[in-house]
């Protein structure tokens, strides 16, 4: 009896320990639901994944092309992240209806806002198509092919697989394989597209993004980062084109919402659709991460987001402009940062090199020379490949993302050749072509003396950074002509070039030049910034095959040799859950946080000063009348939560749900502590940040007075 309970408790220990760990596809879920009830689960993995059923599933959809939202009424209302929703929030705002700053509620259907481009997913079968695609893959005769990684070629043959007759008779279906473990398995997913949604609610940035930059991967936390929007379909609940008629979409399933609260230990578990993980990282592309891709990202970014956030807090209009520009930048940046402290810090070169130390000593004893050569190739292609990445990512981070003008229109010779000729009608035809590339660069969003601002301190920055020899063609003119003088040089770029104002495009249509065109300085500096990342890419593919065909052998050495463990593959924007605890933690010496934080908490942090910390006068109100309606615990207001699920970028709007998979919060973070998991999970650091949906329901309820939207929700 004592070994029994000896054994039992060392299983609970090792539970505990382990069990946070892994991204893991729905069809594995049954061997992960022993685990799951040991923590807490008191579902079946049929109840939250059942190919042949509704299930929880069915709830959740992927929002956008990068988040996740779920399904919470029978009239379509999709809640997710405020930084999902983020850009529909900007482009319906403007100075005089400014729905970033102040919010925005629609009391009626009728007030729901249409958008544009936005458009949800759902995922209607899952399928593993291992054996049709390896045997088709049989039939490639170049050994280089990297078919076996091509979403061009793996989506022909879901369209191959699904038929040309359900296709046609499905028009809003798509049907995508998806390969995993580096191209060792292979499923393919059918989904159905739905365009027709609409802005319904969300909350002010001074809610939905307190804390913004400062906060950002930060805990504790005291953000209310959620939107929700609503999908609508045609009178058969079947996607289509936006049109007043249309009506919301009764789902097949949507999920209960719990205010019962959490408590330390409870169990979680997470649904979305994580973008991308690098678990098997040997320890040279560690190393490879932390010393040029992350180097190389937060200098530059640093840089460009402190010249752009001089420009925002100036002007309320560039603020509007450049938001989301700014909050794009920033959570990469921060990003960087923890990957890197994660890398020195959890020492990952070591325990990656222990890895592939064990992987390299038992492919040598089983005579499996294909996985030795595989780490020796891998070895030599992050050698080879080093300089031509450093140059890359420098050209990236610091002349294509940091300087706007880079992406001006190129590429206008046959328009040079036209207005060199004397067909009217064909040069009328391709300058209303390049009004429409001019207006697609020069839009709402964009303000010439930023760029000119951030584009003087980039470019001054690259040209110290990388050699003369390995700078764009282009970049000799501003060590010749102006001396190595870069403010000049941009100045004269904005000042004689055709993109550098509304008024010098208009002067040029008005008298359109082939040789003004030839001759432009932000063309020839755009083409050739183009052609210098054109040259770099071509070189870094030439390492491509090698390298994803030893990785492929490599991630296949490891599950051979670790086959009695379960392992879950990398992170590609396919389904997965995730599953742990609601759990604090102790970030460093003396310091303990605990799992809950509190309005009182966003009291606290309040500054008036502070753009990223101002407090809402009638949140203020609310908080100091305690009314919080029946959202609260013990007179205390509940704002977030953390749990230990293993998380990425892709999972922001998941749903986590409680052991009765009922809706308790909104994923929307991490910690700075934990981003190192996209490489190896951290136990004892890595912690979801979640809104509590006890704090969603407040504020839509008291704080917006939209109680009918609380009203539509199955509330247990």
């Amino acid at each position: 009896m004592k070994k029994l309970t000896l054994f039992l408790i060392s299983s609970l220990i090792s539970i505990q320990l382990f069990a946070d760990e892994g991204m893991w596809p729905l069809p594995l879920l049954n061997q992960r639901s022993a685990e799951m009830q040991a923590l807490g689960l008191k579902l079946q993995d049929y109840d939250i994944y059942n190919p042949d059923s509704s299930s929880i599933k069915d709830a959740i959809v992927q929002f956008g092309g990068g988040c996740t939202g779920e399904i919470i009424s029978s009239e379509g209302l999709v809640l997710t992240n405020h930084h999902c929703g983020y850009n529909q929030i900007q482009a319906h705002s403007s100075v005089e209806h400014d729905y970033l700053t102040d919010g925005f509620w629609a009391m009626s259907r009728q007030e729901e806002l249409p958008c544009p481009g936005l458009y949800v997913t759902f995922i209607e079968k899952i399928e593993d198509v291992t054996d049709y695609v390896k045997k088709e893959l049989e039939k490639e005769t170049d050994p280089a092919s990297m078919n076996y990684l091509s979403p061009t070629y793996l989506n022909g043959l879901a369209e191959t697989l699904a038929g040309d007759k359900f296709l046609q008779n499905n028009p809003y279906i798509e049907v995508e394989i998806k390969a995993f473990y580096g191209g060792n398995q292979y499923y393919m997913f059918t989904k159905k597209v739905y365009s027709d949604v609409r802005m319904v609610g969300a909350p002010p940035s001074s809610i939905g993004k307190f804390g913004a930059d400062t906060d950002n991967w930060m805990w504790p936390r005291h953000t209310g980062d959620f939107a929700i929007f609503r999908i609508y379909a045609d009178a058969n609940g079947q996607p289509v084109e936006y049109a007043e008629t249309n009506q919301p979409l009764r789902p097949k399933r949507w999920l209960n919402i719990s205010v019962k609260g959490v408590n330390e230990g409870d169990f979680a578990m997470m649904i979305g659709f994580p973008g991308r993980t690098n678990q098997y990282y040997t320890s040279w592309e560690v190393a490879e991460r932390r010393d040029i891709d992350n180097q190389i990202r937060i200098h530059f970014r640093e840089l460009r987001q402190q010249a752009m956030l001089e420009e925002m807090l100036s002007d309320p209009a560039t603020r509007i402009q450049y938001s989301g520009k700014y909050a794009s930048s920033t959570n990469a940046y921060k990003n960087a940062i923890g990957s890197s402290w994660a890398i020195n810090y959890q020492q990952f070169e070591t325990s990656k090199k222990e890895r592939q130390d064990r992987l390299y000593n038992w492919a040598k004893q089983k005579q499996r020379n294909e996985y030795v050569q595989a780490l020796d190739q891998i070895e030599q292609i992050i050698k080879d490949r080093a300089d031509l990445r450093r140059r890359s990512w420098a050209l990236d981070e610091a002349i294509l993302r940091g300087i706007e003008f880079a992406n001006v229109p190129t590429g206008l010779q046959s328009l040079i050749d036209v207005l060199n000729g004397k067909d009217k009608a064909a040069q009328q035809k391709y300058l209303q072509a390049l009004e429409i590339a001019f207006e697609t660069f020069f839009d709402a969003n964009y303000a010439p003396q930023v760029d000119n601002k951030i584009a003087k301190i980039m470019l001054a920055e690259y040209l110290q950074w990388i050699p003369t020899e390995n700078q764009p063609t282009y970049f000799t003119i501003i060590r010749q002509q102006y001396k190595g003088d870069v403010n000049r040089f941009v100045d004269d770029l904005f000042k004689k070039s055709i993109f550098g104002s509304k008024e010098n495009f208009n002067r040029f249509i008005a008298r359109p030049s082939a040789k003004a065109l030839q001759q432009d300085p932000m063309v020839l500096f755009a083409q050739s910034v183009r052609d210098e990342k054109s040259k770099l890419t071509e070189a870094l593919k030439g390492f491509d095959a090698a390298y994803a065909n030893a990785h492929r052998n490599y991630i296949k050495g490891l599950l051979e040799m670790e086959q009695d463990q379960v392992h879950f593959p990398d992170a590609n924007l396919s389904m997965r859950l995730t599953y742990g605890q609601v759990k604090g933690y102790k970030p460093k010496d003396a310091v303990t946080y605990s799992h809950q934080t509190t309005l009182d908490g966003v009291m606290q942090k309040e500054d008036p000063d502070n753009w990223e910390f101002v407090v809402p006068k009638r949140l203020k109100d609310l908080y100091t009348n305690k009314d919080f309606g029946p959202y609260a615990t013990e007179n205390k207001m509940p704002v977030c939560f953390c749990a230990s699920t293993h998380s990425t970028g892709g999972n922001s709007g998941s749903p986590v749900l409680n052991a009765n998979g009922e809706l308790i919060g909104i994923n929307f973070d991490r910690n700075w502590e934990g981003v190192g998991g996209d490489i190896q999970y951290l136990p004892d650091y890595q912690r979801s940040i979640i809104v509590d949906i006890r704090y969603v329901l407040f504020i839509i309820d008291k704080y917006a007075n939209a109680k009918y939207l609380v009203n539509e929700m199955n509330i247990k």
